[in-house]
């Protein structure tokens, strides 16, 4: 049994659909007057972020809160941390307070992991982003987005459809996480981007790797693109904003390249002329304001399963059934 969510790695197909199908159940919630469920009353949620944040942090806090758990928000800025306290320490504190859970992003690879494995905390830990490792919940809702876009319903997966992740590889947490789950789905993955963009031993990935963009497009179902990451380069990886754009920013015309049925997604926050077009970004087939909307009911489906109903299992598990949600919401 798993008590904490560190990796799409550890997700098998029937956790993954379990996550994916709570969170069809709990997103019929969304458009009531009332949105909250009771849940996790009696809960204490910490979100613990080292980094700076904003659709992720205000998610999870959404989501906490529609399942009415207790939420503290921990900034490292103006904490003890920012006086050199260690992870270990601030971890320990946060278990004598009674965290029944604790949502971490961090600046370093790694942080949620050796938080799961210690016993510097009891309850569970949910990875939020780690340095250019991974980001589950970021990639638990793309492939929530790409699944009800491309083969809706319950129980189903992504097996057969291809999907383009573009831009910045090799600092990409999100192209990490995606790459195991997308694979775990059914979904065959093609990476795009300059070489200098590609992380070392991308050829044991499993994914395909391509150089050009414009004769991935008419073949995919879906394309994801990527933020370049400036706050983590350290050297110049392309020779100018507008020569990467040329080369690898979706515009009218490349869109129009892909298949009728193909969504655009993007993770955020978006450059808007750098990687996508502000015509792509406010076109219909752009997917972002709806991955923003089906985060929070994925966030939900998490907490739940971790906290309020059946933990993830290692082999076949029903999703709670929008009776048993009904019966908690009355």
């Amino acid at each position: 049994m798993k008590r904490h969510l560190v990796s799409t790695a550890g997700l098998g197909r029937d956790d993954a659909l379990l996550i994916l199908d709570t969170a069809e159940e709990l997103s019929q919630f969304s458009g009531r007057a009332v949105k909250k469920l009771p849940t996790l009353r009696g809960r204490t949620v910490v979100n613990l972020f080292f980094e700076d944040s904003t659709r992720t942090k205000t998610s999870f806090e959404v989501a906490e809160k529609r399942l009415s758990a207790d939420v503290i928000n921990f900034s490292a800025k103006g904490s003890s941390v920012s006086k050199g306290e260690s992870l270990k320490d601030t971890a320990l504190t946060l278990q004598a307070m009674g965290a029944d859970a604790v949502v971490i992003r961090h600046h370093a690879s790694g942080a949620p992991a050796r938080l799961a494995d210690s016993d510097w905390l009891h309850g569970s830990v949910i990875n939020a982003g780690d340095g250019t490792h991974e980001h589950p919940t970021q990639a638990l809702l793309d492939a929530f987005t790409l699944r009800r876009h491309l083969n809706p319903g319950a129980g189903r997966d992504l097996a057969g459809r291809r999907v383009a992740i573009v831009g910045d590889i090799l600092h990409s947490r999100v192209a990490r996480s995606n790459v195991h789950l997308l694979t775990t789905l059914g979904a065959r993955v093609v990476f795009v981007a300059p070489p200098t963009l590609l992380p070392i031993g991308i050829e044991t990935w499993p994914c395909e790797v391509s150089y050009d963009l414009d004769s991935v497009l008419p073949k995919v179902d879906a394309v994801m693109m990527l933020r370049v990451q400036r706050e983590r380069m350290n050297a110049a990886f392309f020779p100018t904003e507008r020569e990467y754009s040329r080369r690898y920013g979706l515009d009218g015309t490349r869109l129009a390249r892909l298949p009728e049925h193909a969504v655009v997604l993007h993770p955020g926050p978006m450059i808007r002329g750098m990687e996508i077009t502000a015509e792509v970004a406010d076109s219909p087939r752009c997917a972002v304001v709806e991955q923003v909307a089906n985060g929070v009911s994925v966030r939900m489906a998490v907490l739940y399963l971790l906290l309020g109903g059946a933990v993830f299992a290692d082999g076949p598990a029903d999703a709670p059934r929008t009776t048993e949600l009904q019966e908690a919401a009355q």
